[in-house]
């Protein structure tokens, strides 16, 4: 990447920014409207915790399966053409939810997601490193925090939609209640269950029609001016060979886990530990992405005095806290602890994502694809905290799961901030 784009000194016109910027809360959006969905399938086909995980295998897997080929082609043409075509698969697989609703197959559900999440994937391996290229090295982990900080306010919005129109609209019969139906009652229940779940994604796929022939009509900056021709193995040699980097994609792997082991099984725990219902229950989920939403500012406001690394440290430390607080405590001081992990979590990925692309260079668009691969830590560990749910028959303590994984966090700070005090010397030196 050259200094004339990284430097900052061509600077990026506002209206291409705010619209890159507006494509976080839309995956925020979609990300936890998802969340949510563990808990409104879980009633709606009298799932097991394990079963329903498999919306976040089908949604996390397809950010696995399609980063690395979506940085290949984002490479060979532009920043923008990835938007638009991530967008696209955004909008086929949203709109995918009424055939399904139609059809009323699990399965057709979990191709849907599939195909939304794919699109998802392609708008983070742009974005992501497109926000990083958009000024000064210096400053980038700071700007993608803040870019990042509209991540959150959609995820709220993706939650409030779904206590409203799909969380709201299940009907209170439970499996007990539901195996004694006949299979008209229980049709007609699910029917109206399955369109309510709908509604929403349709809805959302017609509007960012709008947000994509808005950026399809927008003249974008192309972010850099590095040549086209793809070298993979030598690039893919390159990136093995930096250990910073190969530890910021194994911490981004567990730290994605354990955000959405958190997030999906929030509205389980506090169902659990309060005896109230999926609607009820999701105002605690809402808090928690407020809480989020607020740590992010106020720690893009800390990085201006702190460094990232410490911030990390420390944030993971807390977060292992609490959960254990979330295993031992239960009841309301259980409930307060799983609110409070969100606030600790809240500056992970992008800081993950910043400290370990420093010093990539011409290997940044190949080096975002394997940190967004990373993002398939949601497709593993979810299931492994449904089996450990399933199995103690406790949900509490499913929550060793993500305990481990901000263990796995903390040790990555710690690494980070020695291959930057080293890199700080010899630079000095």
């Amino acid at each position: 990447m050259s200094d004339k784009h990284v430097t900052g000194k061509i600077l990026t016109p506002l209206l291409p920014f705010i619209l890159i910027t507006s494509l976080f809360f839309m995956w925020g959006l979609a990300n936890n409207l998802t969340d949510t969905l563990l808990a409104a399938f879980r009633r709606i086909m009298s799932m097991t915790d394990f079963e329903t995980a498999w919306i976040q295998i089908a949604f996390y897997g397809s950010y696995f399966c399609l980063a690395l080929p979506a940085a290949i082609f984002i490479k060979r043409f532009s920043y923008q053409a990835g938007v638009l075509l991530g967008l696209a698969m955004y909008v086929i697989g949203a709109i995918l939810f009424y055939p399904a609703s139609i059809v009323m197959q699990y399965g057709f559900f979990l191709a849907a997601l599939f195909i939304l999440a794919g699109g998802l994937s392609i708008l983070e391996t742009a974005c992501n490193p497109y926000i990083i290229a958009m000024g000064d090295p210096k400053t980038a982990t700071r700007r993608l925090n803040l870019a990042q900080s509209f991540n959150p306010i959609g995820s709220i919005s993706g939650v409030v939609i779904s206590k409203f129109f799909i969380l709201s609209n299940l009907d209170i019969a439970g499996a007990e209640e539901r195996a004694l139906m006949t299979p008209e009652q229980l049709t007609a229940i699910q029917e109206a269950e399955l369109s309510a779940v709908m509604g929403p994604y349709v809805t959302i796929g017609l509007l960012l029609l709008l947000l994509w022939i808005a950026i399809a009509v927008t003249k974008m900056p192309k972010g850099s001016d590095e040549s086209p021709k793809i070298d993979l193995i030598p690039t893919l040699k390159r990136l093995f060979g930096n250990k910073n980097y190969v530890m910021g994609v194994v911490a981004q792997f567990f730290y994605v886990g354990a955000q959405i082991c958190v997030w999906s099984f929030t509205i389980r725990y506090v169902m659990a530990e309060l005896d109230i219902r999926e609607a009820a229950a999701s105002s605690y989920y809402i808090a928690a992405l407020v809480v989020f939403t607020v740590f992010r500012f106020i720690n893009t406001f800390l990085m201006k005095y702190f460094r990232p690394e410490n911030l990390l440290i420390l944030s993971a430390v807390l977060a292992i806290i609490s959960t254990f607080l979330v295993i031992t405590g239960g009841g309301l001081a259980g409930v307060y602890a799983l609110v409070a992990i969100s606030g600790f979590m809240s500056l992970m990925f992008p800081t993950i994502f910043g400290l370990s692309s420093k010093g990539l260079g011409q290997d940044t668009k190949i080096g975002s694809s394997g940190l967004i691969m990373a993002i398939g830590g949601g497709a593993v560990l979810p299931p492994l905290q449904g089996l450990l749910s399933d199995a103690t028959g406790s949900i509490g303590i499913s929550f060793w799961v993500p305990l481990l994984c901000f263990v796995i966090i903390t040790i990555y700070g710690i690494i980070s901030r020695k291959h930057n005090n080293v890199t700080v010397t010899q630079v000095v030196v």
